[in-house]
């Protein structure tokens, strides 16, 4: 084992991680594409953490001059002679990543701006030195160099920095962006955002419209921002989206690069028996940009990360912990909203979470400004941003393109159904009569009256059906439910799946100054059969001797349910019994 290639947790420079030997998904095939469909400026856009930022390091790698071409050896595009010959170190780059400028005011934001540019023209002090530039020429590179940059100066700075290179090298000059909509969406969110607009339509259409010193551009982002017109005027502007077919695997990995990838770090065998692979593909696929099903590639690698040092380890919300989630709390909060343009209809949000689609008309064209003012526009950032994804699409009457939106895997579906369960907890902590009826006949023993009282609960929350994923994940929301009423009772101890006698069990109370306590096990019948699954839970609390934890805490006295439920429906089962003393 000790000689795997490392795995490139965070790692996004492409030169890093071939000359330290860290594992690489061969995404070359971009270089040879990009050059098979020129276009003067190409935006990708891609939800975080698919490998933009890699990608364009790539890139950086490939094309500049003086760039060690053997990073290359063995990929594929080495295999491509002819265009290795005439592109490998042939030109001079300009390369920045723009996903740190976040700031409180412009002001700030402005100055970390001009810092990105300064550090970037910092790489070119030969310049100076250059015999093809003028005096002239000089003092605007070393304008570059200064701190406290004037907004013209920043305004053309790419521009200007682009034309001393094509005049020192005498090559048109390859442009990189990365993450060219974060200065937008950060100063959305702080409220500055019509001086940053104004800032990076200057920066950015000077360097891309009627640059003759311009090789090509290449920009990603989450968001295409044309309204903002940004990019107005651009002759030769190409925009390739989640929903474009071209380029569509080369962002993200496909499952043949899943499977090498476990293979490769044993996590899965030659024949492809794993239940890892499972595991992954439950959790972490299901996107599909263009044609292509694929991975989230920050997903995959943790979870191979994690299992290498812990065979037991779980599976983790990897992607969604990597920023907030702002648009789903929104989403979903969208429930309660009067206005008809603003409002989400609970049957669309049941069909989700129960792993269906729902038919949508989407605009890849918004503003930050404009991603909250209607539910339709949340329904389009959710799938441009990676919360959904699509599962087909279809031409409507009025011409207009509409997709079959779904939830794309597990990991997504459980900030959701997270989100979901903490409104409920939130209904229910107003709610503190209906909570006591309800632990008061748990604690009598009164199996009809918990039956009636939780299917109230339910029928104020949404249904989730086991079309999505395994049962147990199912269950799971139930037992979030019942959680959520049982967190708020005083003077009750609340235990969720802990270990006892053979197994875990799932709910576990402790009542103070009691000699009584209460075991539940929930299942999900996918049909009407609910009390055969009510005799199946209290058959595993005897079979899985969840009754030790009492025996070990001197309680003398069992009530053992269980609960089965469907959609918003349930049945609950009693068992009692005296441990002797």
């Amino acid at each position: 084992m000790t000689d795997l290639k490392k795995l490139p947790i965070g790692i996004e420079s492409f030169s890093e991680i071939q000359s330290n030997n860290y594992y690489y998904v061969d995404k070359t095939k971009l270089i040879e594409m990009l050059l098979d469909h020129p276009g003067k400026v190409n935006l990708f856009t891609r939800p975080r953490r698919f490998g933009k930022s890699l990608n364009i390091s790539m890139l950086h790698s490939f094309f500049e001059i003086g760039t060690n071409p053997t990073q290359f050896d063995g990929l594929y595009v080495s295999k491509n002679k002819s265009l290795c010959d005439n592109y490998l170190g042939q030109y001079p780059v300009i390369a920045i990543s723009l996903k740190g400028v976040d700031e409180n005011n412009f002001e700030n934001a402005y100055a970390l701006l001009e810092n990105i540019i300064r550090e970037e023209a910092n790489r070119f002090q030969f310049l100076m030195d250059s015999p093809k530039l003028s005096s002239i020429d000089k003092t605007s590179y070393e304008r570059l160099l200064s701190y406290g940059m004037e907004r013209s100066t920043l305004s053309f700075a790419l521009r200007q920095l682009s034309q001393l290179l094509y005049k020192h090298y005498g090559k048109e000059v390859i442009i990189l962006i990365d993450e060219y909509d974060v200065p937008l969406a950060k100063a959305n969110e702080r409220g500055y955002y019509d001086d940053m607009v104004l800032l990076m339509q200057n920066l950015l259409g000077n360097a891309l419209k009627t640059n003759n010193s311009l090789k090509f551009a290449v920009l990603t982002g989450c968001l295409r921002i044309a309204k903002e017109s940004i990019f107005t005027g651009l002759n030769n502007f190409k925009v390739y989206s989640i929903t474009n077919v071209d380029f569509d695997e080369y962002f993200g990995f496909t499952d043949k690069e899943v499977r090498t990838m476990l293979q490769y770090y044993g996590l899965m065998e030659p024949d492809g028996q794993s239940d890892h692979y499972d595991t992954v593909k439950e959790w972490y696929d299901g996107y599909r940009f263009g044609n292509v099903d694929v991975y989230c590639p920050w997903d995959v690698i943790n979870y191979c990360r994690d299992h290498l040092s812990d065979s037991a380890a779980t599976p983790r919300n990897y992607w969604i912990n990597t920023s907030g989630n702002e648009i789903v709390n929104r989403f979903i909060d969208c429930l309660d909203q009067k206005d008809v343009d603003k409002k989400l209809t609970q049957t669309e949000l049941e069909l989700l979470v129960s792993g269906e689609s729902v038919q949508k008309k989407i605009c890849e064209e918004l503003t930050y400004k404009e991603l909250y003012d209607s539910v339709d526009n949340i329904w389009s950032t959710l799938f441009m941003t990676g919360y959904l994804t699509s599962r087909g699409q279809s031409d409507s009457v009025d011409g207009e393109c509409y997709y079959e939106l779904a939830i794309p895997n597990r990991e997504v579906r459980n900030i959701v159904t997270n989100r979901i369960l903490s409104l409920f907890k939130e209904n229910v902590k107003k709610d503190g009569e209906m909570v006591d009826q309800f632990c008061d006949a748990l604690y009598e023993g009164k199996p009809e009256l918990v039956e009636q009282i939780f299917c109230e609960y339910m029928k104020k929350t949404i249904s989730v059906r086991d079309t999505f994923v395994r049962k147990p994940l199912t269950e799971n929301f139930y037992h979030g439910l019942l959680l959520g009423i049982l967190s708020y009772k005083s003077g009750w101890t609340v235990r969720s799946n802990r270990e006892t006698g053979n197994g875990y069990c799932d709910i576990l109370i402790l009542i103070d100054n009691s000699n009584t306590g209460i075991i539940i096990e929930v299942k999900y019948s996918d049909n009407n059969n609910l009390k055969y699954k009510c005799h199946e839970a209290l058959q595993q609390i005897a079979d899985m001797e969840y009754a030790n934890f009492f025996e070990q805490q001197g309680v003398q006295y069992i009530l053992k349910y269980g609960i089965a439920c469907r959609r918003k429906e349930c049945c609950v089962l009693l068992q009692t019994c005296k441990i002797p003393n």
